[in-house]
């Protein structure tokens, strides 16, 4: 799973601020314990020499390496057992001990492979983020189907409680078992039957478990494309390398931002960039295929309606229910 650039900015911030404070609590530390026991320093000292002891030993030994080597080791050996008797007498249990991680030593990364600390920091900078998009009521469990009819549709001949029970596991489903490459979902229908619900439920449910989301009204997410294209700024260029990098982008209410040759452009250039990259979209809309190849075009439309699966949103506007009741 790839974490969003600022996220992964962010905890590698914390990573090296902590290594930081560390650093600088243990030195504070061995300077109160060296006033205290100078024997301390001594040993220390001593110890740091010890490469170039063993060094010296080889040159003066006449040949004998072995030997010479095995004298320090045996001295190096002598040398801790003397510090860690002082320490144990004079000092609390682990107060001189460095904590970093036994793992990376502070570093986030084991050879190339992420350490499991900066892997947490990066889970904690990621509920953050989800955090400023997300409000806590959008989970599943708030997904109320008793607002669907449960009366057959004579047009359609099935009842919209019954293709929302579909569209609910579906959605479940898919956070579920979601991957890298867990492909697309086009959310469509009418105003107010809880499309946004629910890909906001599918993007917190994906992001605690540590992937990367992006979540954008179409409205913003052409400003940020537009402000990256004729207004380039760092924070600009960052805001659309997330949109192109995350590894799930939820694009929310597609066709009410202003139409025009820039929208269509900039649409049709993020569709194939993630959809050759692999990465995963949600995407809702009240157009049909239709409607969207009217308002974009008709290779857009295609894309939409070749690379996502499609669910169907069916009944009555929730909003206009609630509304009735009070």
């Amino acid at each position: 799973m790839g974490y969003s650039t600022q996220v992964l900015r962010a905890a590698r911030e914390t990573l090296a601020q902590r290594r930081a404070d560390r650093e600088s609590e243990l030195a504070a530390r061995q300077q109160q314990a060296y006033a205290k026991l100078p024997r301390l320093r001594e040993i220390d000292s001593l110890l740091r020499q010890s490469a170039a002891k063993a060094a010296q030993a080889v040159f003066l030994s006449g040949g004998d390496a072995r030997a010479a080597m095995e004298a320090v080791k045996q001295e190096n050996l002598r040398l801790q057992e003397e510090r860690k008797a002082l320490v144990a007498e004079h000092f609390a249990p682990g107060w001189l001990d460095d904590n970093r991680c036994p793992h990376c030593g502070d570093t986030g990364y084991v050879g190339s492979s992420m350490c499991h600390c900066l892997k947490q920091l990066c889970v904690q900078e990621q509920r953050k983020a989800l955090g400023a998009i997300f409000s806590g009521n959008e989970g599943f469990e708030n997904f109320r189907l008793d607002y669907y009819s449960d009366r057959v549709d004579p047009r359609l001949r099935i009842a919209p409680r019954a293709v929302m029970e579909k569209t609910l596991a579906h959605c479940r489903d898919y956070a579920r078992h979601f991957t890298d490459h867990a492909g697309n979902l086009l959310l469509t229908g009418g105003t107010g039957l809880g499309k946004t619900h629910l890909a906001l439920a599918m993007g917190r449910a994906i992001g605690e478990m540590g992937y990367g989301v992006c979540y954008e009204s179409a409205a913003g997410l052409f400003g940020k494309l537009e402000k990256a294209k004729f207004y380039p700024t760092e924070e600009a260029a960052l805001e659309a390398k997330k949109l192109e990098e995350a590894d799930l982008l939820i694009v929310d209410d597609l066709g009410t931002e202003m139409p025009g040759q820039f929208v269509t452009s900039a649409l049709y250039q993020l569709l194939n960039q993630r959809l050759m990259a692999g990465k995963a979209m949600i995407i809702t809309t009240n157009l049909n295929v239709e409607e969207l190849g009217q308002r974009y075009s008709p290779q857009i439309a295609s894309r939409l309606y070749g690379e996502f699966t499609r669910l169907t949103f069916l009944g009555e506007d929730i909003r206009v229910q609630k509304h009735k009741m009070w």
